[in-house]
């Protein structure tokens, strides 16, 4: 559930996505394909992941507190009570860029070069932090009220240690590469590559590459990758799309190769400049003792996945040399150092006859509390969530207003 808020001063939106805890401890993520009579059923399962939702969710707030980019997404706060989570993202106007699609078709190239641009440009920042989105889609990529790009939904991504391969299967079958499909190990920065490849194909033709209404058919499909460029399509950008949508991971194009390439830098005075990557610097330093190691953004570190031997990676934080634990580590330190909270400036604030009877928390990780407000959801169960940084979240009917 997702209900929309508005900043009592300074009038700024933010979406507050509503998580039930108690449907979290008993769910498993959905799986896009499962073919029991399927001679290799390896080959044609897309299981988002064969966890809880919960350890889907923490890892969607984890690797979005990592993020801090103009085209990503941003996670502002998490408030929690015995019953519900709280996210409190930035609010888009826009939309999908599916329905967008949908609305409009086929783009020119100009416009689907802004977006490409943009979505490559969220990702690039991504993957210099080591993470890999694996589920992108336009489903995913929502538009604000200028039609920018903002990459969202990361609760499949994944954070991909130096020298390693992932092994999940995960993904929209239409977007997924071959060799997720096929259930192999795969480098994640190349299957997002991919699914780039695939969505400018859609913005530049308004047809997916890969398409069938038998499941597996389609999967087969993608698997062979052999696939139509209309006449349409410029000649430049087919070059592209083809290197991009590349069955053969070692001889698709990186991240690097799109950048560099003629159609992506823009060779016209008219063509806006191409948003390069950005870097966020963060100093890492000798850690002296595990007593010195912050458990909120340990714990943190658990739910992304890639760090599931707690005791390795305790060792790798108070490892003397640089390594990709201590550089997530830092980040993480430095966003919770950057946004301190204030819990002991609490005031309760009731809305008509509601009960404080479990009013939500902000996690001691997360930051600027002020106090709390108690409101109902649809339903009638009292919902208590919480104002913050001039934020009143209020859960009442079909809106939610931010007083």
């Amino acid at each position: 559930m997702v209900k929309t808020g508005t900043h009592c001063i300074t009038g700024r939106k933010v979406a507050i996505k509503i998580v039930n805890k108690e449907k979290l401890s008993d769910s498993v993520l959905q799986k896009e394909a499962v073919f029991d009579s399927y001679p290799d059923p390896s080959t044609a399962l897309l299981a988002y992941d064969l966890s809880c939702e919960a350890v889907r969710v923490e890892r969607e707030i984890a690797i979005m507190k990592l993020i801090e980019h103009p085209h990503v997404l941003h996670l502002y706060d998490v408030y929690e009570n015995k019953k519900y989570l709280y996210l409190l993202l930035e609010h888009v106007s826009g939309g999908e860029l599916f329905d967008y699609l949908v609305r409009k078709g086929r783009l020119m190239s100009k416009e689907a070069r802004k977006f490409f641009r943009q979505i490559i440009s969220a990702l690039d920042f991504c993957h210099a932090h080591n993470i890999c989105h694996r589920d992108l889609k336009p489903e995913n990529l929502l538009l604000d009220e200028r039609n920018n790009i903002k990459v969202a939904d990361f609760g499949m991504a994944s954070l991909q240690v130096e020298g390693s391969m992932l092994e999940t299967s995960c993904g929209s079958p239409h977007y997924a590469c071959p060799e997720v499909i096929r259930g192999e190990k795969y480098d994640g920065r190349k299957a997002d590559v991919w699914s780039c490849g695939v969505i400018l194909y859609a913005l530049l033709v308004g047809a997916l590459p890969f398409d069938d209404d038998n499941l597996r058919n389609l999967l087969e499909k993608v698997k062979k990758g052999a696939f139509h460029i209309p006449h349409f399509v410029p000649a430049d950008v087919q070059s592209l799309l083809r290197a991009m949508i590349e069955v053969d991971p070692s001889k698709r194009y990186s991240l690097a190769d799109v950048f560099r390439h003629p159609w992506v830098a823009g060779t016209t005075r008219s063509d806006p400049e191409l948003e390069l990557p950005m870097s966020q610097v963060v100093q890492t330093h000798i850690i002296p003792s595990e007593e010195s190691i912050d458990p909120d953004v340990l714990r943190h570190m658990n739910s992304l996945g890639c760090f599931k031997d707690k005791q390795k990676l305790v060792n790798e934080l108070l490892s003397v040399r640089h390594n990709t634990e201590k550089m997530v580590y830092f980040l993480l330190l430095d966003r919770k150092r950057r946004r301190p909270a204030q819990d002991d400036e609490t005031e309760i604030i009731l809305q008509g006859s509601a009960q404080q009877n479990d009013p939500p928390k902000k996690r001691l990780d997360s930051a600027r509390a002020n106090r709390y407000v108690v409101g109902n959801i649809a339903d009638g169960s009292p919902i208590n969530p919480r104002r913050t940084y001039g934020y009143v979240v209020a859960l009442l009917s079909m809106t939610t207003h931010i007083l």
